[in-house]
């Protein structure tokens, strides 16, 4: 709502500190700033309703019941074990530098959420098969489902640019292929330091 940016602050405050503190479960501190937003009168019913982007959610629940066959029917370990064969047997940071080119790779032609959503069993079964942390290779693939700077219709805020912009789908690979290979390298190297193995 107009005019409200400072109730709006005062509410993202408390979610931030009880998400780093670890108080309390990421889903329950947005939760509070959620019900915050709308007693301070910072949103009301039709705009949080008009917010909602229903596409995303549809498309998540839509690959769930797909992720649960892709687990039961053994898709998921066949990922896996086909993902341990490429690397033969490298050690983590090979690992995870080759996660991350499959999922960016994927990401240019479905949406990143869905990426995330395919990659993310296959990266902890991975994890579960090399005795490692899981939580290195699931961050991998969501840093790298984010990734979506090498085409235009990598992500829906590519698209966006494109028109505005004057933009070709070369100058996204011109730019977004280099720029997708230093995040790879930064991911490669922070997350296992981050995220211990």
């Amino acid at each position: 709502m107009p005019g409200k940016a400072p109730q709006a602050v005062i509410c993202l405050a408390p979610v931030v500190g009880l998400m780093v503190s670890g108080l309390i479960p990421n889903v329950q501190a947005a939760l509070i700033g959620c019900m915050l937003m709308g007693a301070l009168g910072c949103i009301d019913i039709t705009s949080a309703y008009r917010s909602v982007d229903w596409k995303t959610i549809v498309l998540i629940v839509g690959m769930l019941p797909f992720l649960v066959a892709l687990e039961r029917t053994g898709g998921v370990e066949l990922a896996a074990d086909g993902l341990r064969a490429i690397t033969s047997g490298a050690g983590h940071h090979v690992m995870l530098a080759t996660l991350f080119a499959m999922t960016a790779l994927l990401g240019m032609f479905i949406s990143n959420t869905a990426t995330a959503v395919l990659m993310a069993p296959v990266a902890i079964a991975v994890a579960k098969e090399m005795h490692a942390s899981p939580y290195p290779f699931a961050m991998t693939v969501g840093l790298a489902a984010s990734t979506a700077f090498m085409t235009p219709v990598s992500s829906p805020v590519n698209t966006l640019v494109v028109a505005p912009g004057h933009y070709t789908f070369g100058d996204f690979v011109r730019i977004g292929v280099p720029f997708s290979r230093v995040v790879l390298i930064v991911c490669t190297l922070l997350v296992p330091w981050l995220l211990p193995l």
